[in-house]
This record gives C-alpha cells, sequence and structure tokens, in this order.
C-alpha cells in the first residue's frame, strides 16, 4: 500500500518531477524502486537556488475563527484545543497530520509548505516558510550566513535578524518559519555549516534563544533544527544529480553516538530554545542509535517532552526524513512535510485498525499542532497577507549590514590595513566571486532584493583618486602580471557549499569544483606583491597554506546583500573589525579529529535494523573542534574566539564572586591602542576529569560579552556562571552532575589567549595552594 500510494503521489504531479530540486524525485523514485523504504526530509529545506516566485500563503482565505466553542480567546490552549479535538472526524485528524503540497518546497509556491485547514471547524492553511538567511520565496532581505551571526557573538544582534527574518516571513504570508539552524559543526566540509552558529554549543545557544525570541515576537512560530546529531550531507554520488549524496548521506547514516557527547554538545542549543518556549522542532532526516531521528521515543518524547517539558509540536525534515508509519506516530513525530507519504490518511488508517497505532495517540499528535496554533494566536488573527510592500526593507537591509560588518574576521594584517588611500593609486580586484552574490544552496538560497558586490562597494569606496582595476581571476599568469603593476591587490575566493553534498576537501579547490585553482591563484598573486589582501568568502573554515605568504587575511563568510558594503568599510578603516571565529581553522586537513577514519566520516556501509545504510561512530565523544585541537596539542591556523582589530585591548582585574556554582565574573578591558574599538572577551571554565575514562576537554566555552571602547578608555565585563556551567552528564546516574575538584575560570580574547586565571573549588573539592 505505501509504495503505491507514493510512487502514485509522484508520478501523477509532473510538476513535483521537474522541479529544480528534480534530484530529490529522482532519489525518491530510486529508493522507492530497489527498497520500498524512503520517506522524508529536507529543507529542501527546500529549494530552487534561483526561485523567483513571489507567492505567500496569506490571503487564500479570509475566514478566521468564530461561531464555535473553540473560538473562545478566554479558554487557555489546551481547554480550546480539547473542544476542536471533539468536533473533528477520525479522517479530519489523520489529514492534518501531513502537508498537502509536495511541490512547493521545490518552488516555493505559495510557500514552501502547504498544510491545509479544515473549513467547517474555521481552521485555516497553514503557511511555512525557509529561512536561515531570509525567505525562500521571491525576493527578500538577504542576510549574511548564520555563522557571520555567530562570528558577531552579538545576542542582541541575534534577537533582531530573527524578528526581520520573521515580519518578512509574515508579510509573505506565511505562519512557521524553518530557522534557526541550530545544529553544533562536527565535519568541516558539510554542506550545511554556513546555516549553523558553528562549533560550540553554548555560543549556539546563547544566539539560538534570542534569534527565537525575536522570530516569535513577529506572531509566526519558529521551527528550530534540525533535531538532531545532524552533521553531514553526503559524498558525491555517481548519479549526475547534484543533490543525490549517497556515501554516508543524510538520508541514510545512523549515527552512533554516546549519551553524554549527546546531552553535551547536541542538545544544550535544543534544550535552551525549548525553555525560551520555541513552538515547534524539525527533527533531521539521520539515524540515532538505530532509530529515526524522527522515530526516535528517547529523542522526541523522552527527551523533548518528558525532561524538558516541550509543549510544541515536531515536524519532519522535508521529504526523506521519516522512515515509516508506526514508529514515526509512536514516538512522537506529529507533522510529516511536505506532504503524507507514511502519514497518508491510507497508512495511518490500516495502523489504527491493526491495533499498531491507538486513536488517543492521533489526538495527542493532533493536539501538539493545534495547541501551538491556538498558543500562537493563529486562529484568532487575521490572516497574513503576502505584500513585499508592507516590509521595511531599508530597516532590514541595515540589519543585515550590521551582521556583515560585526561578522567579519580579520585573521592576519601586516600593517597594511586599514588602507590609506593618500598612499595608493592602484587596487587591483582580483576574482569573479567580488562582482556577485555569494551565498549557500538549498533552504538558504534566496534571492536579494538589492546587491552590493565587493566590487562595486570598494570601486565606489575609493573614489575617484585612486584607479580600480578588475580581474576574474580566471588566469592565475595574467592576474599576476596585473597584481605586480598595483600598490594593493585584493583577492576575493570562495567556496561551493549547499544543503545535500558535502565539499569533498578543505582547500578552496577540490575535486569537483567549478572554476580556477583558487589557492594557485592567491599564490601567483602573493609571489609577485607583498602587500596581497585575501577576502574569503566561504561557508566554513578553510585551509590557508598561503597565509604566510600574504598581507592580510578577512573572512567575510557569505556576506548578504550588503556585504560588499561592510568588506569596503573594513578594508578602508571605516569599520573596525571585531568578529571572532565560531570554527576553529585547522593547518590541516589531517589535523582534524576525523581524519582519516572513515568510521567516524563518512561512515561505514553497514546496514542498521531500521534502514539506515551507512554507520557513523562518534567515537571521538566530545572532543570535537576546538577541544579536539586542544585535548591533542595541536596548533591550528587560527584558533577558535580569535579576531584582530585595528586597536588592542589589554586584561587585567579578574574578580569572582559570589558562592558554588552560583557565581559572578568580571575583568576590566582596557583599550591600549590608538582607536575606537569593539573585543568580545571571553570566559572559559577547565573543568576537572571527574574520573576514570571521563575526560574533559582543556577548556570549554562558558561566556562572552562585547564591550566597545575609545583609546585608553577601561570597562568591566561581567559573566554569571551557574551549576550547569560547572556540570558534565553523568551517564551512571543519567544526570548532570558537578564533580568535586578544582575548576579553572579563564578570560580573555580567544580560546588560546586567557591571560586572566583563577582556580576555585566545588562540590566538596580543593585546589591545590
Amino acid at each position: 500500500m505505501f509504495c503505491s500510494y507514493t510512487m502514485e503521489t509522484m508520478i501523477k504531479n509532473p510538476a513535483f518531477l521537474r522541479s529544480s530540486h528534480a534530484g530529490i524525485s529522482f532519489l525518491l523514485l530510486l529508493l522507492l524502486l530497489t527498497a520500498c523504504g524512503g520517506g522524508g526530509s529536507g529543507n529542501l529545506d527546500a529549494g530552487a537556488e534561483n526561485d523567483t516566485s513571489v507567492g505567500g500563503g496569506g490571503g487564500t482565505s479570509t475566514s478566521r475563527c468564530s461561531g464555535f466553542p473553540w473560538c473562545d480567546a478566554s479558554l487557555t490552549p489546551e481547554q480550546r484545543t480539547a473542544l476542536m479535538l471533539a468536533e473533528l472526524t477520525l479522517e479530519e485528524k489523520l489529514q492534518l497530520m501531513a502537508g498537502d503540497d509536495p511541490d512547493s518546497a521545490n518552488n516555493g509556491e505559495p510557500a514552501v509548505g502547504v498544510a491545509n485547514g479544515i473549513e467547517r471547524i474555521g481552521l485555516n492553511t497553514v503557511f511555512y516558510s525557509d529561512g536561515p538567511v531570509g525567505v525562500r520565496e521571491g525576493m527578500t532581505t538577504a542576510h549574511p550566513a548564520p555563522l557571520a551571526l555567530a562570528s558577531s557573538f552579538n545576542r542582541e544582534l541575534a534577537r533582531q535578524t530573527g524578528a526581520a527574518i520573521a515580519n518578512e516571513v509574515k508579510h509573505k504570508g506565511n505562519d512557521v518559519l524553518h530557522a534557526p539552524t541550530v545544529d553544533v559543526v562536527r565535519i568541516y566540509t558539510s554542506g550545511r555549516v554556513f546555516e549553523t552558529f558553528g562549533e560550540d554549543p553554548y555560543l549556539s545557544a546563547e544566539l539560538g534563544v534570542p534569534w527565537v525570541e525575536g522570530g516569535e515576537s513577529e506572531g509566526v512560530i519558529v521551527n528550530i533544527k534540525h533535531y538532531t546529531v545532524y552533521h553531514q550531507e553526503g559524498l558525491i554520488n555517481p548519479i549526475p544529480v547534484p543533490i543525490t549524496a549517497v556515501i554516508g548521506s543524510r538520508f541514510l547514516y545512523d549515527a552512533v553516538i554516546d549519551e553524554r557527547t549527546l546531552r553535551e554538545l547536541n542538545l544544550p542549543a535544543f534544550e535552551a530554545a525549548v525553555q525560551a518556549g520555541v513552538g515547534s522542532v524539525m527533527c533531521a532526516y539521520n539515524y540515532v542509535n538505530g532509530d529515526p531521528a524522527c522515530a526516535s521515543t528517547h529523542l522526541l518524547q523522552t527527551i523533548l517532552r518528558d525532561e524538558w517539558g516541550f509543549d510544541g509540536f515536531v515536524l519532519t525534515d522535508y521529504y526523506f526524513a521519516q522512515k515509516d508509519t508506526i514508529n514515526s506516530a509512536n514516538a512522537g513525530n506529529d507533522l510529516e512535510m511536505p506532504f503524507g507519504v507514511h502519514y497518508s490518511q491510507t497508512n495511518l488508517q490500516n495502523a489504527i485498525s491493526a491495533g499498531q497505532i491507538s486513536e488517543a495517540t492521533i489526538d495527542e499528535r493532533v493536539g501538539n499542532i493545534l495547541r501551538t496554533l491556538f498558543r500562537y494566536g493563529f486562529m484568532d488573527r487575521a490572516n497574513y497577507e503576502s505584500d513585499d510592500d508592507a516590509i521595511d526593507q531599508a530597516a532590514h537591509a541595515a540589519i543585515a549590514l550590521q551582521t556583515a560588518e560585526q561578522g567579519t574576521v580579520l585573521l592576519k594584517n601586516d600593517g597594511v590595513l586599514p588602507l590609506n588611500p593618500a598612499a595608493i593609486s592602484r587596487i587591483a580586484i582580483i576574482g569573479e566571486s567580488s562582482d556577485r552574490y555569494v551565498n549557500g544552496g538549498g533552504s538558504s538560497a534566496v534571492m536579494p532584493f538589492s546587491l552590493i558586490t565587493p566590487r562595486q562597494a570598494i570601486t565606489d569606496r575609493a573614489g575617484g583618486g585612486i584607479e580600480v582595476i578588475y580581474h576574474p581571476g580566471d588566469n592565475a599568469v595574467s592576474a599576476a602580471a596585473l597584481a605586480a603593476s598595483v600598490d594593493i591587490p585584493i583577492v576575493f575566493v570562495t567556496d561551493g557549499a549547499t544543503e545535500g553534498q558535502d565539499r569533498v576537501c578543505m582547500n578552496l579547490t577540490c575535486i569537483g569544483d567549478d572554476g580556477q585553482n583558487q589557492d594557485d591563484l592567491i599564490a601567483a598573486v602573493a609571489a609577485v606583491n607583498p602587500d596581497t589582501i585575501v577576502v574569503l568568502q566561504t561557508g566554513s573554515a578553510v585551509l590557508t597554506p598561503w597565509r604566510n605568504d600574504i598581507a592580510a587575511l578577512l573572512e567575510a563568510w557569505y556576506p548578504g546583500q550588503n556585504g560588499g558594503a561592510a568588506i569596503a568599510g573594513i578594508l578602508f578603516g571605516d569599520i573596525n573589525p571585531q568578529g571572532k571565529l565560531p570554527l576553529t581553522f585547522p593547518d590541516s586537513e589531517d589535523d582534524t579529529h576525523y581524519a582519516n577514519n572513515p568510521a567516524q566520516y563518512p561512515g561505514l556501509a553497514i546496514a542498521g535494523p531500521n534502514g539506515s545504510t551507512f554507520q557513523v561512530q562518534y567515537s571521538e565523544g566530545i572532543f570535537t573542534g576546538y577541544r579536539h585541537f586542544d585535548e591533542n596539542g595541536i596548533a591550528p591556523a587560527y584558533p577558535y574566539g580569535f579576531g584582530l582589530s585595528y586597536t588592542s585591548f589589554g586584561y587585567s582585574n579578574l574578580q569572582v564572586t559570589g558562592s558554588g556554582p552560583d557565581l559572578t565574573v568580571s575583568a576590566t578591558i582596557t583599550n591600549t591602542g590608538t582607536r575606537a574599538g569593539t573585543e568580545i572577551a571571553q570566559l572559559y571554565l577547565s573543568l576537572p576529569d571527574p574520573g576514570p575514562g571521563v575526560a574533559q576537554p582543556p577548556v570549554q566555552l562558558k561566556g562572552f560579552e562585547r564591550i566597545t571602547l575609545n583609546p585608553g578608555q577601561s570597562g568591566v565585563v561581567t559573566f554569571t556562571l551557574n551549576d550547569r556551567s560547572f556540570s558534565y552528564w553523568d551517564v551512571t546516574t543519567d544526570q548532570w552532575q558537578i564533580a568535586p575538584g578544582c575548576y579553572g575560570i579563564r578570560v580573555g580574547s580567544h580560546s588560546r589567549a586567557l591571560p586572566l586565571n583563577q582556580n576555585i573549588a566545588q562540590n566538596g573539592g580543593s585546589c591545590p595552594p
């Protein structure tokens, strides 16, 4: 029944097969033909990279709840849900457990996901939207990649970004926003690193919460993703469709992970968002310890609802996240998107008739959806209308610019920056990525309302007194010849990151990449001009083998529609760089924890009990990212939290007050340079090993604060610590515990520059004199 239903649904929908993500359709058909399996995912998360549709959700119906008992807004969401559930037929309930437009996720029309309402009870259709960097539906404000926001270490900016994107989601006529992505980075070449807040769970939580709060302040339901242990897309597939990677595919891999690593690295940001009241959670494509993430009782019921108290609804990633009907319903997945395969009415009805799913479980699944709609006022407001004219494009563009300015990281500066126009007569801009919109693919592939390219912005800023010459970088020899004839060559390079496929290396030029060899281009230019500046517009950490031969290096990530203005402002000193790395930049790919270990990545071809075909061992435990480099004494190219400024800062006067784990830590920061600037002070804790076989990394990020100071000015930053700051997950008691021992409080400018230190005892432990 499942196979025939799904095949019929797809084959009778030619638009689905013609879509810009036709590779997904092809892969689904292939899986059905070979295994009769399949089911769900994607932010595909959705999308057509050049989607220019202008559809929106709202406006298709003007009716709203009135005249029914559940329309009484003085009742609680629980009371209203119970009244509506009592009125619904079983058939209507089953209808609400799946989306209704399989093609919408591909073409963005009328939204990126549609769940039809039920007119007879006043329940309107719900419209869904992608949104990590903007709305993937027509034109939108294209914000910088979330990695740039992470580099700002700015909670308030995260709040403003979430609110701005949600506002556009609303004015595109949509009700639910698929964002933010709070999966921590494990594999630097993973295709969706750019969508994340980096490799540290504390930073991901600290930015994810205000992002959620900002988004939900606009009256939309935020759908945080991807829950959980979602760290790879998969390597290139021989099938010539770019979105169908199968070696370690996100659809098929099983993350074999211990509970401590799950709790300490992968769950904190989701837990924090739940405590902040997030309305919805998207379950991921992959398997976790043998169970699909969308059918894991441990993840969806025990942790998410029983422990954390989540009372929103769970929906699948698009197309391939859901793997079955019975286990998914019983484990806690409420909604299959973008249409019902496993949650087709036929499959659900058959499972109910066979006694494999109870009607009480159906009521629970549907009740979670309805209760959330009531809680967010969905039933009590007018439809959101699709109206781009209602969007404050100027205000949102200003937020995008601010993120690009604060999120650009100065990694090297031998004194060539900031540029001095009085000392320059000719500048060469080299590299085609300087002259276009640089972004990631998939659900974050948005079309900007406007665009300021780096080439345009640098040319404008240089003015008439400086000759600016452009070279596309397609020929290293001619580019080097130009570089030798100018005062300052600025080389722009990028990578190619997209949902659905991992890069095969950390170099700027990998097998399968299009275009010129960018590493050779940089080397050729640097060889003839010692004042070479390199600007990275990348979606993750990359290797920098040429860094000792250049004068300056900027990491701008995917900088959004106003990235050019931010880059030009920093190059000329109008903006003092302040960004800090949310990722470690390795010196060599061999230095990563997963190097030369296919069991850790991309996984071994081992079939699992529930349909997984690749097994990925998380045998590194908590030692990923900077934890790995620190624990093993490996010097990175650029450490976590690192970033330069055009001024300098001194640290002094560490103070620790309070008792037990509830502590207040303060430090004095002084601008010791000649320019005003912003410093991001970071607090790390050194935790003692709780016992044999339970190791702690040398340091862990537990606090950060921004401070802006004039030259010679001093200010105090304050951090707050609590019991969770000092805790580790004890697998013997299945609880957070504070181990007795000596804890080190370390404060400084990045993970490997922590000049302020103080040891304190916790939980009956002691520190050496």
